[in-house]
């Protein structure tokens, strides 16, 4: 499943996509009683990853898809849940996660997210299919529902991968969806022009091992869709000690040319390079973080 969701790079870039029925767009997989991660069913990137939680009171969505395959998206998520979708929780403001808000609110779905999710699409909201696409709830620190038996519990990550980023904790499930606070598997976007920071980012997924066991089912925004503590702990510790070592190149001295001519992360490459967040990326990433600090 590494790369199957890896497509902030073609939502960005708004690159064509060839039509495909619903069920080979996406596929869906229940990782606890209720619980469904929703991901990409085949190459062609077709949005992030999301999750959908299903009771006999309410069903909550947790992101959806970019505006091109939201129909499709959604298809999927009425499929699981066998009825309307009542709320939809967007993790961060890419459109890749809130394409599909608008017509989900059409039909009823209520949208929640951070205040500052909101501002942001305000600016853009082509990017959640239009104005009525924002969402109606939102809060600034955390907020919590009590549907099915559960507590889901979500909250702010202060400028992490952007600066309106949510994690969604499923109380008694032992569940975390980490949104784009997670990409399980490969190098992270973190999208410093829209409030992200690198420190932010290794906080959060610091506070994300704290509050997990060796039993916690993560769900990621790209990459793997189910990780685990293990797995987001290799993760932490590969973004940590890149910057560790785009940082001692930036304390001598050298310029973003020499610095990627040194190719301090090469040692990753194989694993964790993928197609927007190239090595490259990463590294002038990192270097552009540290250098406006």
């Amino acid at each position: 499943m590494k790369h199957r969701a890896l497509g902030v790079a073609v939502c960005l870039l708004a690159a064509p996509l060839i039509a495909q029925e619903s069920a080979e767009l996406f596929d869906s997989a229940e990782v606890a009683p209720g619980i469904h991660a929703i991901y990409g069913a085949g190459p062609d990137f077709v949005g992030g990853n999301a999750s959908i939680l299903v009771g006999d009171e309410h069903v909550v969505l947790i992101d959806d898809a970019m505006v091109p395959t939201a129909p499709d998206f959604i298809a999927k998520a009425a499929e699981i849940a066998g009825r309307p979708i009542d709320f939809v929780i967007n993790t961060h403001v890419h459109g890749d996660h809130t394409g599909g808000n608008a017509q989900l609110a059409a039909d009823g779905t209520i949208v929640v997210a951070h205040d500052n999710l909101r501002a942001r699409l305000n600016v853009k909201p082509e990017d959640a299919g239009g104005t009525g696409g924002l969402p109606v709830i939102t809060f600034s620190k955390s907020i919590t529902f009590h549907v099915n038996g559960l507590n889901a519990h979500v909250f702010h990550v202060p400028n992490a991968h952007t600066d309106g980023d949510s994690v969604i904790y499923f109380n008694g499930l032992n569940v975390i969806h980490a949104g784009d606070i997670l990409f399980s598997g490969i190098f992270p976007y973190i999208d410093l022009d829209q409030g992200g920071s690198v420190d932010g980012f290794i906080t959060a997924q610091t506070n994300l091992v704290a509050m997990s066991d060796e039993d916690t089912i993560i769900l990621s925004g790209h990459g793997d869709p189910v990780a685990s503590r293990a797995s987001l702990e290799r993760d932490l510790a590969v973004l940590t000690d890149s910057r560790n070592r785009v940082k001692a190149l930036v304390d001598a001295g050298k310029s973003l040319d020499e610095v990627l001519a040194d190719n301090p992360l090469a040692e990753y490459h194989d694993d964790y390079n993928w197609g927007f967040i190239t090595t490259e990326k990463m590294t002038t990433t990192l270097y552009r973080a540290l250098t406006s600090e």
